[in-house]
């Protein structure tokens, strides 16, 4: 039976965006709406917090030096050693409506990411892709944009508008990370409780994904079937990323956002962030390039 323990018991409004370094063997996540970037060095068992300056969900690796964080009106690049931050390039710089959500890296270093109302106001966001200092809104009108992963080949990226309640496949060009045909129906959660969230894809091609108010870890076979599901011990799971040295466990946030005192009174771990433990053959995260 999977292990499932509380990594952090910092309760997040809106934990997201977890992605895990191997070159320093830490695990780095958001408090979207609480404006917070959290770091977990698991040698140490060291805990790390740095306040923002605004609403940031995805972070990613450029150099030993470097990363790149995506925030509310732009992408930025933070320096390690210090926390400093600079803007690369704007994002929706120019409507206070929105604020970026989920995002990924491609096998090829180029970054999918998506835009969200702060409000979840209908097809507000978008999804860009983003490459060597060049971005491009590759699908416009969504409203809450999750799921976005790709196939270990590149070939494939999978993501989500989560109101929807279906995740997408479409085809990739591999060198590049564009897509080259139309998104076509991978899998339905229709009928099941909660909606798709966060994804990540494991190196057998398999989409594992967090259901938001669902309570649950999925994992998706690549034909689009549910092989497992994982009971969370949060309502609203968020998203997942592979952890430790043989990316073979998952760390997976979750949210206390739109919940009300009772229902925060009844769900203790709601926000906190947990380690799974089950069998999987995970993937590291490539850099991303500037």
């Amino acid at each position: 039976m999977p292990n499932v323990s509380v990594l952090s018991d910092i309760a997040c409004e809106l934990g997201e965006g977890p992605t895990y370094d191997p070159h320093t063997d830490t695990l780095w996540w958001f408090d979207i709406v609480g404006r917070k970037l959290f770091s977990w060095q698991f040698a140490e068992g060291r805990l790390e917090v740095q306040e923002l300056p605004f609403m940031a969900s995805v972070l990613a690796r450029i150099d030993d030096r470097r990363q790149l964080i995506v925030a509310e009106d732009g992408i930025y690049v933070r320096e390690r050693a210090n926390g400093t931050l600079s803007l690369h390039l704007p994002l929706e710089a120019d409507n206070p409506v929105t604020r970026s959500n989920d995002g990924r890296v491609h096998p090829c270093g180029a970054l999918w990411v998506g835009t969200m109302g702060k409000k979840a106001e209908d097809k507000a966001g978008s999804i860009y892709w983003f490459l060597a200092g060049e971005l491009r809104c590759i699908y416009p009108g969504i409203s809450i944009p999750n799921s976005i992963c790709f196939s270990p080949d590149g070939a494939l990226a999978y993501f989500t508008d989560t109101q929807t309640n279906r995740i997408m496949r479409v085809a990739c060009d591999p060198a590049s990370g564009l897509p080259t045909g139309e998104p076509e129906l991978f899998f339905d959660n229709e009928g099941e409780r909660g909606w798709p969230d966060g994804s990540v894809c494991d190196a057998e091609g398999n989409v594992w994904n967090t259901r938001w108010a669902g309570n649950a870890l999925d994992k998706i076979s690549p034909q689009g079937e549910r092989l497992l599901s994982i009971a969370m011990p949060a309502s609203r799971t968020s998203c997942p990323a592979f952890v430790g040295r043989e990316a073979n466990r998952f760390a997976v946030t979750s949210a206390r956002q739109g919940m009300d005192e009772a229902a925060r009174a009844a769900e203790t771990r709601a926000g906190f962030t947990f380690l799974v433990d089950v069998p999987v053959k995970g993937r590291f995260e490539p850099d991303v390039k500037l």
